[in-house]
């Protein structure tokens, strides 16, 4: 069976949130029992309970299978982080500013790389009036 979520990611999200199993139960409506056989590998968490889970621990569903969270430290904005995503069916353009998990139309877009500028689109700066 393919792992989708394991309980190693689980458990080290609970921790992380400093949870108990008990607690993470509570907010999923199943019992203390369940979680740790997650934990242990006994089981799996239904498919239904991956919204949840992940709202549990503040990541998205996409982080939460992946294992890998998306830390944001994008204390202020920062143009040099500025990354560009454009989705191949509607053409739909997204900016975002440090680490990100960008969606559309189901797929996961990843950012543009950036072009060199050739001669035409070289950057310059002028003066205006003492500026």
């Amino acid at each position: 069976m393919n792992q989708y979520v394991t309980g190693t990611i689980i458990k080290e999200l609970r921790e992380k949130n400093k949870m108990t199993q008990l607690q993470l139960a509570e907010k999923l409506g199943v019992s203390d029992k369940t979680v740790s056989k997650w934990e242990t590998a006994k089981g799996y968490p239904d498919i239904t309970l991956l919204e949840p889970i992940a709202e549990a621990f503040r990541i998205s569903v996409t982080e939460l299978i992946s294992g890998n969270t998306i830390h944001n430290a994008n204390v202020s904005a920062n143009m040099l982080r500025s990354k560009f995503y454009v989705c191949p069916v509607c053409g739909n353009v997204i900016h975002g500013m440090g680490e990100a998990a960008i969606h559309c139309h189901g797929m996961q877009l990843m950012p543009l790389e950036a072009e060199n500028a050739d001669e035409q689109h070289v950057v310059f700066i002028e003066r205006v009036e003492d500026e």
